[in-house]
C-alpha cells in the first residue's frame, strides 16, 4: 500500500498529508448526524418505553440546532477537503509533468530513439492524467475510509464487544481475497496500459504516414498495424473488466457479511436478554455508515492498482541517468575525438574514430550512405556520449562538462527541420530568448528569410503550422538558419541543407549559410562535393572508419574513396532522363 501510494504521487506523498487529513476529518464530522440519530432513538424508546417518562422536547431541539450547526460545520470540513485534494493533486500532477519534460531534454538521445514516442506522450499525457485522478479521488478517500473502521470498531469494544467482533469479522477475509489475487490484478493492469500505448504510438504512425497510406488506398501494413493495435486494446479492456470485476465484488460481498453478521448475534443476543434495543439500533445505524465509505474504497481499489502502474512508469522514466558533467565550457576551442567507437543497440557505426576539427576552420565530413557521418555529427553535438574513447572541447573532457553550457557554444541546422507550432518570431527568437524583434528581424534578414516573412498574412506574428508544415522546405530552412545566426555561437553544426532543394532556393540558402559560417568553426556533413572544395580538412567515412582526410586537391590527387564519390557525382550532375522508345 505504501509503494502504491508512493507510485501515484510520483514520490510526494508527504504533500497529500493536508488532503488524507481533511478527508478523514470530513469523515468524522458526516458521523455527527448518525450519532444525534442514535440519541434521537434512545430519547424516543426511554420515553415510550417507560409509562411514567415523558419525551424530553428539549432535548429534541438541542439535537436540531446541534444539526443546524452541524451543517455549516459540515460545508467548512467538505470545503477544505475538497480544495486540499484537488488543489494538490494538480499542482503535484503539473510540477511532475514539467519536471519529466525537463528531465526527458537533459536525457541522452539514444535513450529517447529506444522509446516509442507514443509511450512517452502517454507518461506525460495519460499516466500523469490517472496519477492526478489517483491523488485527488483515490489516495485520500482510500486512507480516510480504512481509518475510520479502526476508530469505530475501537469505540464500539467499549460499547458491546460481541457486537463489535461480529461487525468486523469479515473484514480481514475481504482484505485477503484482494491481497491474494494482487499478482495478476497488476498484471492486468501492465497489458491494459501496454495496449494503450500500442494504440497511441500505432495513431500517432498512422496520422505522420496519412499521405502515404492514402497514396495506397489505405492499404498495406500501415493500417492493419493501426487496426490490430485496436483490437488488442479492445481485448485487454474487455479481460481487465471481466476478470477483475468478480474480484472486487466478492471482496464487497464478503466485507457486507459483517453487517448480516452482526445482525444474527444483535438479535441472538436482543431475545437472550443480553443486549437493549437502543444499543442494537446504534451498532445498526454505525454500522451502514461505517461501511458505505469502505465499500466504495474497495471497489475504487482495482483502479487504485491501476493509477499505481502509471505511477511506477513514470518513476522508472525519472529514474533514467541524465547526461553528466559539472565543469564550465569554453567559449572557444578545438573538438577532439580520441579513439572514439560508438554504435546503436548490437551494430557499431563508428570505429576507433581519432581526429581533430581546429577552432575557425571548415571541417567536411563525406562518405557513402551508412558510412557514420550523421553519428560523427550527433556525437559532435553531444547527443550521445562515446561507448570508448574520449571526445575533448578545449582539452577538456565532454563528459565533464555541463552539457547545457557546451550546447550553448553550437548552433545546428540540419536537413530535417522542425519549427514549433507558434509565430515566426517566436520560432526564430529560440535561439536567444532575450533578443529583441530589432536583433530578430536583422538575424531574418542575413538568412534570406525577411522578404517572404514580410509578404505574409501577418508578417513575424504569422503563426506556423505544427513541424513548420504551413512553410515550404526552403522557408523553413531559413528560418532555421536566421535561429542559428541570431544564436551566434562559436560551432556551426552543418547537415547540408541545400541537397534537396529547387536552384532559386539552394542559391538563398546558400548565401544564408555563408552569413552563419563567417568566423566560427564549422562542421558539415556534405551530400554535394562541389560545396565544400575550400573545406580546411575533408574527412571520409566509410564502413564507420576514417579511410582518408585532407583538402579537396590532395584527396583527388589520393586516388581513393573521395576522388571515387567526386567522379559518381560528376556523372550524376550530367545524367538526363532519356527517350525510353528509343
Amino acid at each position: 500500500m505504501i509503494k502504491a501510494i508512493n507510485n501515484i504521487t510520483t514520490g510526494k506523498s508527504e504533500r497529500l498529508k493536508k488532503a488524507v487529513f481533511c478527508t478523514m476529518l470530513a469523515n468524522f464530522i458526516n458521523m455527527v448526524p448518525f450519532c444525534l440519530c442514535i440519541e434521537v432513538v434512545n430519547t424516543l424508546f426511554q420515553a415510550f418505553s417507560d409509562k411514567n417518562a415523558s419525551l424530553d422536547i428539549n432535548k429534541l431541539w438541542i439535537i436540531i440546532s446541534v444539526l443546524f450547526v452541524y451543517l455549516i460545520v459540515m460545508l467548512w470540513g467538505e470545503k477544505n477537503a475538497y480544495n486540499a485534494n484537488f488543489r494538490e493533486a494538480y499542482n503535484i500532477s503539473a510540477e511532475g509533468r514539467r519536471n519529466l519534460a525537463e528531465h526527458l531534454r537533459k536525457l541522452p538521445l539514444g535513450f529517447l530513439y529506444k522509446k516509442d514516442p507514443g509511450e512517452l506522450s502517454s507518461m506525460l499525457i495519460t499516466d500523469f492524467a490517472m496519477t492526478e485522478q489517483g491523488m485527488s479521488h483515490h489516495v485520500p478517500q482510500l486512507l480516510g475510509a480504512m481509518v475510520m473502521p479502526i476508530f469505530a470498531f475501537v469505540g464500539l469494544l467499549f460499547v458491546d464487544w460481541r457486537m463489535a467482533i461480529a461487525m468486523f469479522l469479515a473484514l480481514p477475509f475481504s482484505f485477503m481475497i484482494l491481497f491474494l489475487t494482487s499478482g495478476a490484478q497488476k498484471k492486468l493492469g501492465q497489458s491494459q496500459i501496454f495496449a494503450k500505448i500500442n494504440a497511441s504510438s500505432r495513431m500517432e504512425e498512422y496520422l505522420q504516414g496519412i499521405r502515404v497510406i492514402k497514396a495506397y488506398n489505405m492499404l498495406g501494413d500501415k493500417f492493419t498495424r493501426l487496426k490490430k493495435a485496436f483490437d488488442d486494446l479492445k481485448r485487454a479492456n474487455i479481460k481487465t473488466e471481466a476478470l477483475i470485476g468478480p474480484i472486487v465484488m466478492l471482496s464487497v460481498t464478503t466485507l457486507r457479511i459483517g453487517l448480516t453478521l452482526m445482525i444474527l448475534c444483535g438479535t441472538y443476543l436482543l431475545t437472550g436478554g443480553t443486549l437493549s434495543l437502543p444499543v442494537f439500533v446504534m451498532f445498526l445505524i454505525v454500522g451502514s455508515r461505517v461501511f458505505d465509505p469502505l465499500t466504495l474504497a474497495l471497489i475504487n481499489l482495482a483502479e487504485f492498482r491501476y493509477y499505481s502502474i502509471a505511477g511506477e512508469r513514470i518513476l522508472s522514466l525519472l529514474d533514467e541517468k541524465e547526461m553528466q558533467g559539472t565543469k564550465d565550457a569554453s567559449e572557444q576551442g578545438d573538438l577532439c575525438f580520441k579513439n572514439v567507437s560508438f554504435g546503436y543497440q548490437d551494430k557499431c557505426i563508428l570505429k576507433n574514430i581519432s581526429v581533430t576539427m581546429k577552432q575557425g576552420t571548415l571541417t567536411a565530413l563525406v562518405g557513402p550512405s551508412g558510412s557514420g557521418k550523421s553519428t560523427l555529427m550527433k556525437l559532435c553535438a553531444r547527443f550521445y556520449d562515446p561507448q570508448e574513447g574520449d571526445i575533448f572541447w578545449d582539452n577538456q573532457n565532454l563528459k565533464d562538462i555541463n552539457p547545457e553550457q557546451y550546447m550553448q557554444r553550437l548552433s545546428m541546422v540540419f536537413q530535417d527541420v522542425y519549427l514549433f507550432q507558434d509565430t515566426i518570431k517566436n520560432n526564430i527568437r529560440f535561439g536567444k530568448k532575450n533578443a529583441t524583434d530589432d536583433e530578430i528581424i536583422e538575424a531574418a534578414k542575413k538568412a534570406q528569410c525577411h522578404d517572404f516573412i514580410m509578404r505574409l498574412p501577418n508578417g513575424y506574428d504569422t503563426m506556423v503550422g505544427e513541424g513548420g508544415c504551413t512553410l515550404s522546405g526552403g522557408e523553413k530552412q531559413r528560418v532555421s538558419i536566421a535561429r542559428a545566426i541570431l544564436k551566434d555561437a562559436p560551432v556551426i553544426l552543418l547537415d547540408e541543407a541545400t541537397a534537396s532543394l529547387d536552384p532559386e532556393n539552394e542559391q538563398k540558402i546558400q548565401h544564408a549559410i555563408n552569413s552563419l559560417i563567417q568566423g566560427r568553426t564549422v562542421i558539415v556533413i556534405a551530400h554535394r562535393l562541389n560545396t565544400i572544395s575550400q573545406a580546411d580538412n575533408i574527412i571520409v567515412l566509410d564502413k564507420g572508419n576514417i579511410v582518408e582526410q585532407g583538402t579537396h586537391s590532395e584527396l583527388l590527387n589520393n586516388k581513393g574513396v573521395y576522388a571515387h564519390l567526386w567522379d559518381i557525382q560528376d556523372k550524376a550532375n550530367k545524367w538526363t532522363i532519356s527517350d525510353v522508345n528509343k
